[in-house]
């Protein structure tokens, strides 16, 4: 018999995430306890693509997977992130988990910092999809059955009319040249909502795409102004 290391996966709630387990899951080599997601403690919203926890309370359920969320301080730094899941770490390490699982796909910075945090706790970072091109995950997804839609896009980037529309081929193609295809730049976002990773498809309403402004800090010390189309998931 395979040993399976008891693993915690880290669920965005976008494609990439869902691809990155449902390739964990068929790999046979772990046994994932739980999904852990960080959300906004304000909002009550998916740090990263905005997704309410009831949606990512019913992919979790459609999994099979429990889900844990962790709040976050609405205006928190990396400082508030890294004590949010230092008890979220201990949490899981006192059950016995060896390894969490992300959906990275060649951010090395990235990796390194999530390598960092976790040693000290002797847990290992697992990446299904570390090493592979964009253009080879998106054939990954696309061959798949998993199905996203568009939630988020820079809108300097990918106009108002990407919002709302389901990922496939065609629509990949139809992206401006220099768009990465999986959107690794931050060019757009997505909500996974039906596939081969869920026992059932997520039922949710997306409303009117807004125009919306960030002013985000720069390692520079300076400021820029991020211009984005967004879509509220209900």
């Amino acid at each position: 018999m395979t040993h399976r290391s008891k693993a915690v996966f880290n669920w965005s709630g976008g494609k990439d995430s869902a691809l990155a387990l449902l390739k964990a899951v068929r790999s046979d080599e772990y046994d994932i306890v739980s999904l852990l997601t960080t959300v906004n403690g304000s909002s009550g919203r998916s740090s990263m693509h905005a997704i309410p926890q009831h949606l990512l309370e019913a992919q979790a359920a459609s999994t099979g997977i429990p889900l844990m969320t962790v709040p976050l301080p609405a205006n928190g730094g990396m400082d508030e992130y890294a004590n949010a899941m230092r008890h979220a770490v201990e949490h899981f390490k006192a059950q016995g988990v060896s390894c969490f699982i992300f959906g990275d796909i060649f951010l090395h910075d990235v990796r390194l910092y999530r390598e960092q945090q976790l040693a000290p706790y002797g847990i290992e970072v697992a990446e299904p999809l570390w090493g592979l091109s964009s253009q080879e995950v998106m054939e990954e997804f696309i061959a798949s059955g998993l199905r996203s839609i568009i939630v988020t896009t820079m809108a300097d980037l990918l106009g108002r009319e990407y919002i709302g529309r389901t990922l496939d081929r065609t629509l990949i193609e139809s992206f401006p040249a220099g768009i990465d295809p999986c959107g690794e730049n931050g060019e757009y976002h997505t909500f996974c909502f039906d596939g081969p990773l869920f026992s059932r498809p997520i039922s949710y309403t997306l409303g009117e795409p807004l125009h919306i402004s960030n002013d985000i800090g720069l390692d520079d010390g300076t400021t820029r102004t991020f211009h984005y189309w967004h879509a509220r998931l209900e």
